[in-house]
């Protein structure tokens, strides 16, 4: 018997009003009219049945809503992945601009690299991210952009970090702050950043440099179509790198 389902006497087969068949005698004897009365489902077992036949029913609707849901929910996650990062105890002087290259092959990436500069392979491309002053180039990189200028800090040590970003239309973080600057490249899609200061949106092909540490802000998938970029970040090393935050 199923633990919670308690068991009536009309189940048992006593007399329902509109039944018809047997019923116990105040003696306790059962006067039985008619045999086939007793083979008969009772009017309160049909009512139970059609309660339980109800319930499981409105409990395997509802499996599924979650289900949908659930993958609803999977399917409008921003996704955000470490590619490469790099610890300094001194970022170079002046105005400092991210340098955004492509090179052949990962392994002239790495071989080009400085000290201010990441190598990686992403979204089928070989990349170099340089930190440094404005109008710098490398030899063998292709395809120069520059980003910045990028908010100026100050830290006992400092990561560099790349990460790429990919979402499906609405896609969106939650609202959080780094210590640090975050500047964005968009490969596809469009990007939008809301802050207290208000909304900005960045298509493919475009960078935005960001905001300086502490500024609370939401990044979305915000276009008709999926999202991916290329995120630069210049942050205290020594602060969680992302924390929760909420909008004023």
């Amino acid at each position: 018997m199923k633990a919670g389902y308690a068991v009536t006497p009309s189940m048992l087969g006593h007399r329902d009003r509109d039944s018809g068949c047997a019923s116990s005698s105040s003696s306790g004897q059962t006067d039985h009219a008619d045999d086939r009365c007793s083979m008969k489902p009772t009017a309160g077992f049909a009512r139970a049945t059609g309660r339980r036949s109800i319930i499981g029913l409105g409990l395997m609707v509802a499996a599924g809503f979650v289900s949908a849901s659930s993958r609803a929910t999977a399917q409008q996650a921003f996704v955000v992945k470490p590619v490469t990062e790099k610890k300094l105890k001194q970022l170079p002087a002046g105005p400092l601009y991210w340098r955004v290259e492509n090179f052949p092959t990962l392994a002239l990436a790495q071989a080009a690299e400085g000290p201010t500069s990441l190598a990686a392979d992403v979204a089928g491309k070989a990349w170099l991210f340089t930190l440094g002053p404005k109008g710098g180039a490398t030899k063998g990189g292709s395809n120069a952009i520059e980003i910045g200028p990028i908010p100026e800090i100050n830290a006992p040590e400092y990561l560099l970090r790349i990460n790429y970003a990919e979402g499906l239309p609405g896609a969106k973080t939650r609202v959080h702050t780094h210590p640090g600057s975050e500047t964005f490249y968009v490969l596809s899609g469009k990007l939008g950043q809301q802050t207290p200061q208000g909304q900005m949106y960045v298509g493919a092909g475009q960078s935005m440099p960001g905001h300086g540490r502490g500024m609370p802000m939401q990044v979305s998938s915000s276009g008709t179509g999926d999202m991916t970029a290329l995120v630069m970040f210049v942050v205290d090393a020594t602060k969680p790198f992302s924390s929760p935050a909420k909008f004023q």
